[in-house]
């Protein structure tokens, strides 16, 4: 028998690449695949190569127990609902409950590096799905614990390259960051494996590098001069809060420089490469390749 494998959150960008690599890399059937959105209509293309495409609300429970329906495995591809305290771990408890009562086999969930008692104010979502996993009557489940994606940068870079300047309460601590297209695969080869029982992965790139480190390469890069300024906490939150964001969100975005401080997103491992067969993209070779777009933004 086939199995059949379902990934939520497959309009996202995450989702969207790990749809591409479950058909093109990993080879799998389309009609094995079950891909679910809030968005159904945003995924016509994939529902006319094959792919079977279901609505999803992860604020309805009864959608997801009707969206599960008949998935042997399933990828549980965290949400981005950071609108109010606890709202994401609520979304991924009442997924790993309709995985339960779809009687899914397997789980596969992106979570992040060291989530437990972590100064990340997101982490108390990644932490309590985990348990949320460990606790379930699941016969199985893969923890991919997801560190940053290169991509992230696009977020703060093209600011800080108009200006010449790289505000960060990061200190010296290190991020081992990856590109988001590897995850994705790795996310794609745990679904498709036939993998049993209980594991987690620790997702990682090569090397780890310090903000000096990464304004160095991304200088020279694109060819502009990038100067790393180092703020208190505080000052980074009032940064952010002076250049639009609401005080709560710049709080959330600033523990991340607090998290990396600590040395939490700094750990080199294998598990990518032990996971895929392939190495994982360089920092370098994906700066070089999106170069124009740090510019363009």
């Amino acid at each position: 028998m086939t199995t059949t494998l379902l990934v939520t959150g497959a309009s996202g960008h995450m989702g969207q690449r790990v749809i591409h690599h479950l058909l093109e890399t990993l080879k799998v059937a389309p009609q094995r695949i079950i891909a679910t959105t809030r968005k159904p209509e945003s995924l016509k293309d994939l529902a006319a190569r094959g792919v079977t495409v279901r609505a999803a609300n992860f604020d309805d429970a009864a959608s997801l127990r009707s969206a599960f329906a008949g998935a042997d495995r399933l990828l549980l591809i965290s949400t981005d609902a950071l609108d109010r305290p606890g709202h994401r771990l609520e979304q991924h408890q009442a997924a790993v409950a309709a995985a339960e009562h779809a009687g899914v086999a397997h789980v596969v969930y992106t979570s992040m590096p060291l989530p437990e008692d972590s100064p990340l104010l997101i982490a108390p979502d990644h932490a309590g799905t985990e348990k949320a996993l460990a606790n379930s009557t699941l016969k199985g489940w893969t923890i991919l614990r997801n560190h940053w994606y290169f991509e992230n940068l696009f977020m703060s870079l093209p600011s800080a390259l108009a200006m010449g300047q790289w505000h960060s309460a990061a200190e010296q601590g290190k991020v081992a960051h990856i590109a988001r297209d590897d995850l994705a695969r790795a996310a794609a080869t745990a679904l498709a494996s036939d993998a049993t029982g209980k594991s987690t992965y620790t997702l990682s790139g090569a090397e780890a590098f310090t903000t000096e480190q990464m304004a160095q390469m991304v200088s020279q890069a694109v060819g502009k001069p990038l100067q790393v300024v180092h703020v208190p906490l505080a000052g980074l939150i009032q940064g952010m809060v002076s250049a639009g964001f609401p005080e709560p969100l710049a709080t959330v975005f600033a523990s991340f420089d607090t998290n990396t401080a600590a040395g939490r997103v700094a750990e080199v491992t294998g598990d990518f490469q032990k996971l895929t067969g392939v190495a994982p993209q360089p920092f370098a070779q994906w700066l070089t390749a999106n170069a124009a777009a740090f510019v363009a933004k």
